[in-house]
């Protein structure tokens, strides 16, 4: 696409010409052609140049084009088409039925879809788009997208599948609405998070997790405000000291809410791999959101002193440009940057202090011993000690008995454990 690439770059401005509406159309439908996924780059480029085309096209008045209902309409009769044929790029037989009766405009998806399917040209299916970037970036949201189906058995939502999938839209933003989230789009494509993880993370599972773990938060009894800069090495070491407790875990999230931070536990979405996320809601409350996927003391205390070191060190910086939001998977090979470097050494320094660690027998001893002997002096559970020093050596063969598998799940009964992809 060489050449389409080079006559994109020549159209990002106000269109004057008929050669350059034909370049950009030209480019339009190369785009639509390689179907980009909605937040791309190719996808942001689509959208502009669809603006564009539609601001010459009402500008000038260009010869007269089929009306896009019509020409589908025409296209079925043509290859006697059954609305039902429709759904495959329309969505569910209510989207069809709503588009041909002109309730419901054709989105950026629709689109792609009826041209590379039906062959139905760009510049016709173009015509009578919303005309406000609000508008636009509603449409670009593929409802069917998100794991209905796993949200059903969740009971995120309620409804037999096929109920719920002909209605998406409707159930999906009363969902969304239900987190505090007015605009699903802005949640789905937005720009103001951060996500680290060798695997790629899909947008529209991770946007679903975040809206649950939202609405759970705001459930959360408030028992005083959160206070900027409250969270510092001291305070993360005392909500270490929790981990001795056999409830450790629990006491920690109610710890937290005391001081304004919710905490809630849920199970990631499949296609997602998160082990935590570090979330500021819209009304300024820190929210971190754990999900267990690793079920071992050890994971569970550094997933979250690793978010809480978000919430000092990025989330709540006064006038701070950094991301609204952090995912995290934490497995090794995760793409890291100057913050995540910065959270893993906050984390670990709060766990088990660098100090007290290299003087310990533990540095360099891996037994039973020299575990519970750090731990004792720092006060923490030994998994902790067991986890460090199976990470710092690269061995995941030593002290296995020693890190809480399979007790951390049974701490959170209410989450859906059997659930869990």
């Amino acid at each position: 696409m060489t050449g389409n690439s080079e006559a994109l770059g020549e159209v990002t401005k106000v269109i004057k010409t008929e050669a350059e509406y034909q370049t950009a159309l030209a480019a339009i439908e190369s785009l639509m052609d390689l179907d980009p996924l909605p937040g791309t780059d190719d996808a942001s480029k689509l959208e502009l140049l669809t603006l564009l085309v539609e601001d010459y096209e009402s500008r000038t008045a260009p010869a007269n084009l089929p009306d896009p209902i019509e020409a589908i309409r025409f296209r079925m009769e043509q290859q006697n088409l059954k609305q039902t044929d429709l759904v495959q790029y329309i969505g569910s037989r209510s989207k069809v039925s709503e588009v041909l009766s002109r309730k419901r405009p054709l989105t950026l998806s629709m689109i792609r879809k009826l041209h590379s399917g039906l062959r139905i040209p760009a510049k016709v299916l173009l015509q009578d788009r919303p005309e406000s970037s609000r508008d636009l970036e509603e449409t670009s949201v593929d409802w069917e997208r998100f794991p209905l189906r796993e949200m059903i058995s969740r009971d995120w939502v309620g409804g037999p599948y096929a109920k719920v999938r002909d209605s998406a839209e409707e159930v999906l933003r009363r969902f969304f609405r239900n987190a505090g989230q007015l605009s699903p789009a802005a949640v789905v494509f937005r720009k103001t998070y951060h996500v680290r993880s060798p695997r790629k993370m899909d947008q529209y599972a991770l946007a679903a997790w975040t809206a649950r773990v939202a609405t759970q938060a705001l459930r959360i009894p408030s028992v005083g405000p959160y206070s900027p800069g409250s969270i510092d090495l001291a305070f993360m070491r005392e909500v270490a000291r929790l981990s001795w407790a056999d409830q450790g875990p629990v006491l920690a999230c109610e710890f937290l809410s005391r001081h304004g931070i919710g905490v809630v536990v849920e199970s990631h979405l499949p296609h997602t791999h998160l082990d935590g996320a570090a979330i500021l809601l819209d009304i300024g409350k820190p929210v971190i959101g754990l999900t267990i996927r690793h079920d071992r003391l050890d994971n569970f205390w550094f997933c979250l002193m690793h978010e809480l070191a978000h919430i000092s060190l990025h989330l709540m910086e006064s006038g701070s440009k950094e991301p609204s939001q952090f995912f995290d998977n934490l497995d090794p090979g995760g793409m890291k940057d100057s913050r995540e470097s910065d959270a893993d050494r906050l984390a670990d320094e709060a766990l088990i202090p660098e100090a007290e660690w290299t003087a310990s027998p533990a540095c360099v001893l891996r037994t039973r011993e020299a575990v519970e002997h750090l731990a004792t002096k720092l006060r923490i559970h030994p998994a902790i000690v067991a986890g460090r020093i199976r990470y710092r050596g690269g061995s995941y063969r030593v002290l296995g008995d020693m890190i809480g598998q399979g007790t951390v799940r049974s701490l959170f009964p209410h989450v859906a454990w059997d659930k869990v992809a």
